[in-house]
Order: C-alpha cells, then sequence, then structure tokens
C-alpha cells in the first residue's frame, strides 16, 4: 500500500486493520499533529489522575500481600513449616489465577475489573481477622493471591497505553516506588500497635482489620476514577482523547484489543527473550517474607524490629526512582537492573558471612566474620538495607515489557508470564529460609547470592540480544527503502499506518 494514502475510518472496517485496536475506530491510520505544548499539558492532565490512583493501588497490594510480614512478629497463631506454607498460598493462588484473570481482563473494562478485584480482597483481608486456624488462613491466602493476580498486568497496560516510550520507566517506578513506602507506612503502624496488651483482640488481628478497610477504600476509587483507556478516558475531552493516542502512535506500542490472539501467545512463548526476563527476581520472596525474621534474629526485640526494618523502604523507593528516570533518559532497561541488583547481592553477602551470634562463631562456615557486638549488628542491619535496591529490578523489568512489547495479546501474554514466575521464586523463597537453619539462615542466604549472580548474567545477554536485534531491524529497514524507493518519510507515515493494527513487535 502507498504510504502517501491515506485510509479512511469506513474503509477501516473493511480492511485487516479493522483487527486492530480500538482507538483505530477514533483515530484512523492517518497521523494528526499536536504541538508539543499541547502535549505537555495533556501528559500532566494525565498524570493528576492515573499517577496517584495507581500508586494507591500498589500501595495497598503491597501492603496486603506483606501484611503477614508484620503479622508473624504480632501473635500470629501459625508458625514455624506452617507459616511458610500460608505463605506459600499466596504465590500458590496467584499462580493459578494468573492467565484466567489476564484473559478476562482483555474482554472488559481495565479500570473496573481492577477495582472490583481490589474491593474483593478487601473483604478477604477482613476475613483474616475472623480465622483461627491453619488451614483457614491457608484458603484465605490462596484467595488474596488470586485477587491481586490482576494488578501488575493492568497497572503496567494502562501506563503503555498513555504514556510514551521514554515515559513509562518514570511512571511505572512512580506506583512502584509504593512497595518502599508500604514498608515505612507499614513498619510504623505495627509499631504503634505493638504496643496494645491484647486485651480484646490479638495484635495481628487489628492490621488486617486496617488494611481491609483500606484495600475496599482503594477500589471504589479505582472502580469510579480510573481511566480504562485513551479512547474512552473521562478525564479527556474528545480532542485530548485524539491527542492522546497520537502521542503513542510514533511508539507502535498500540493501545487495548478486546480480540484474544493465539498467534500472539505463541509468538511470545517462541521468543527467546521472554524466557531471559521471565525468570529473573527469583530471589525476591525470601528478600521480603523474611526480612523481619531475619532482622529480628540479630537480637532486637519485636517492636525494635519494626522500626529498624523501616530505613530499607526509602533505600528502595530512592533506588526504584533513580532506575527509573535512568531508564527513560538513557533508553536502557537491562544496565538498571544490573546496577540495582549488584548492592542487593553485597547486602545478601553481608548477612552471609557476616555472624549474628558471636557464641556461635565456631560453628558456622570459615567465611564468617567476627565483630564486637554493636559493630556487628550495625553491619548486618546495613547489609539488611542495602537489599532494598532490589526492588527497583522488578519495576525496571515491568517498564522492559510495556516498551519493548508491542501486540496487546502478547503484551499481557508477557507480563503474566512475568508475574508467574515471579510468583515461583516467592515460593521457592519461602522454602529455603526453613526453621531448622535459624538463626543465621545461612542456605537460605547462599541460594539467594547464587540466583541475583545469575540474574546478572541474563540481565547482560538480555541486553546484547537487543542490541543485536536492533541493528539487524535498521539494516531491514533500509533494505526496504532501497527496493521501494522510500524516503525516511515514507517509512514513517507507514509507521503510523500500522500503529494501532495490534501487530507484535516481531510482525
Amino acid at each position: 500500500m502507498d504510504p502517501e494514502k491515506e485510509t479512511s475510518h469506513e474503509e477501516i472496517a473493511d480492511s485487516p486493520l479493522f483487527k486492530g485496536d480500538e482507538a483505530l475506530r477514533l483515530v484512523g491510520t492517518q497521523a494528526q499533529k499536536f504541538n508539543e505544548e499541547y502535549n505537555r499539558r495533556l501528559r500532566n492532565k494525565l498524570d493528576k489522575v492515573i499517577i496517584p490512583i495507581t500508586a494507591a493501588v500498589y500501595f495497598t497490594q503491597f501492603l496486603d500481600k506483606t501484611s503477614l510480614n508484620y503479622a508473624s512478629i504480632m501473635g500470629f497463631p501459625v508458625t514455624g513449616q506452617n507459616y511458610n506454607l500460608v505463605s506459600m498460598a499466596f504465590y500458590l493462588g496467584f499462580i493459578v489465577w494468573e492467565f484466567p484473570t489476564v484473559y478476562i481482563a482483555q474482554k472488559l473494562r481495565l479500570g473496573k475489573y481492577l477495582g472490583v478485584n481490589v474491593i474483593i480482597w478487601g473483604i478477604v483481608l477482613l476475613c483474616h481477622a475472623f480465622a483461627d486456624s491453619f488451614h483457614a488462613f491457608f484458603a484465605l491466602r490462596f484467595i488474596l493471591g488470586m485477587c491481586e493476580s490482576c494488578v501488575s498486568p493492568i497497572l503496567i497496560s494502562i501506563i503503555s497505553m498513555f504514556y510514551r516510550k521514554n515515559e513509562q520507566g518514570t511512571r511505572i517506578a512512580y506506583f512502584y516506588a509504593m512497595l518502599g513506602f508500604t514498608q515505612v507506612f507499614g513498619g510504623f503502624v505495627a509499631y504503634g500497635i505493638s504496643f496494645y496488651n491484647g486485651g480484646a483482640m490479638a495484635p495481628y488481628k487489628i492490621v488486617y482489620y486496617l488494611l481491609g478497610g483500606l484495600a475496599i477504600l482503594v477500589g471504589i476509587i479505582v472502580l469510579v476514577c480510573l481511566p480504562d483507556s485513551p479512547v474512552n478516558a473521562w478525564i479527556l475531552t474528545e480532542e485530548e482523547r485524539i491527542a492522546s493516542l497520537e502521542r503513542v502512535r510514533d511508539d507502535q506500542g498500540g493501545t487495548e484489543n478486546r480480540k484474544f490472539k493465539k498467534e500472539q501467545v505463541i509468538e511470545t512463548l517462541l521468543d527467546v527473550r521472554t524466557w531471559l526476563i521471565v525468570p529473573c527476581n527469583y530471589a525476591y520472596g525470601g528478600l521480603t517474607n523474611f526480612s523481619n525474621i531475619i532482622i529480628k534474629n540479630f537480637g532486637y526485640t519485636s517492636r525494635q524490629t519494626l522500626i529498624l526494618a523501616t530505613p530499607s523502604g526509602i533505600v528502595e523507593v530512592i533506588s526504584v526512582v533513580v532506575c527509573g528516570y535512568y531508564s527513560d533518559k538513557k533508553g536502557e532497561r537491562m544496565l538498571p537492573v544490573i546496577y540495582a541488583t549488584l548492592p542487593t547481592l553485597l547486602g545478601v553477602g553481608k548477612l552471609s558471612f557476616v555472624c549474628s551470634n558471636p557464641k556461635k562463631a565456631d560453628r558456622l562456615p570459615a567465611l564468617m566474620i567476627g565483630f564486637n557486638d554493636s559493630g556487628q549488628k550495625g553491619v548486618l542491619l546495613f547489609g539488611s538495607y542495602l537489599i532494598g535496591s532490589f526492588g527497583s529490578t522488578l519495576s525496571t523489568i515491568y517498564a522492559y515489557n510495556a516498551s519493548n512489547t508491542s501486540g496487546y495479546t502478547k503484551k499481557l501474554t508477557l507480563n503474566a508470564l512475568t508475574m508467574v514466575f515471579f510468583c515461583v521464586g516467592n515460593i521457592i523463597g519461602t522454602e529455603i529460609f526453613q526453621p531448622k537453619d535459624a538463626p543465621a539462615y545461612i542456605p537460605g542466604k547462599a541460594a539467594i547470592m547464587v540466583l541475583l549472580s545469575a540474574q546478572i548474567g541474563v540481565a547482560y545477554l538480555l541486553r546484547h540480544i537487543n542490541v543485536k536485534l536492533n541493528i539487524k531491524r535498521r539494516a531491514i529497514i533500509e533494505e526496504i527503502k532501497r527496493e521501494k524507493g522510500w524516503t525516511d518519510d515514507d517509512v514513517q507515515k507507514e509507521k503510523e499506518r500500522r500503529a494501532f493494527a495490534d501487530m507484535t513487535d516481531k510482525q
């Protein structure tokens, strides 16, 4: 097709492009131009609504997911291996429901579906306060994982719809930074609750009452206020909806498509890059679910542990924001993953090779380093704080999936696979920290060090593959220009014509 030819909205219905994004019905295949000042004001308008809501959802999700971490040192009735199994139940539910929830989300309005899920998991959290047995807690955590499994794929999809590629890393960092804030907020709330003497109810039940109520409130806000896509965003005028779509046209990432495309799933599964990106963050589960227990085993009380664990959240916030900004500014996704993993590796190394109990030093590996009690605890705490940098790796991986993947079904599939493998890593994390290894947990820490080292190698390999693919694609474009006699403007017009055709990055 001649790239100069303009396609009308009526012609789209009779063309293969009709199978493209919902955006095609609004903007067609011919680009419309808006000046940068208009685009800047539009982006600011989107930021004022989308960023606070997505941040609130992620804040609530992570706070709710890690509620077990706080409950574990506040009189939670399940301990030992059963605690590990209850922790694992969340991720089992996540895995079981991840692909079904992504499929359902594709058929429905994203904001509405997400809001309903948040309200349901708020109710499930409230039910935790009434449970009194291992089986009840296991079932509730399983259902909680099912409800929360839709969050990351939906939030990534929404960010990729409304923002350009060079804006996505920073915007994802904005909501992902809430993980760090939850550690600070949750730690201080739990600290306050720890002064309660437990006369009327166990302290951990108060945690679940508060978090359950917060989740229901956030769910209602999402249901009412979060835009589903630029095509029908309630906060935008008709002209702004068109401009919002035109902002992202050149990225060729598309917006939304209600049709599930099996060929895009197959392409995702056959892409070698899929199997390099999805296993990253295997170490995350052990680092989050057992962080408070590890710090407590340094010799602190439960109350001290709640406060001393909070600086790690500040480290995570700083790391996430810096890596998100760097990844957008430099057009890099994998280098920030490497940069953020290195401090974590150093931190776990300190936790592994510094003895937390000098009296047991002679029974620990020769590499263990002994200190006086105060200096020793300081080194151990510093190591635990360095681990906070690891949170930014998953944030950057989210940005990679958003900006490097085209085709709506392919993008959802890759996001779902990323979360499934994330959960597998968390399940592994719940099992590598065995009660019999307390208080040093050396086997678990050593396993995490191996996983972190492997992640650095995988990130470098993935970057190398992408660089090679970009060189190859530029060569193919030059060949097409020679064969067809096209100019750079012709190539640009052809890109614009296909931008919302729901074609994958490979296509």
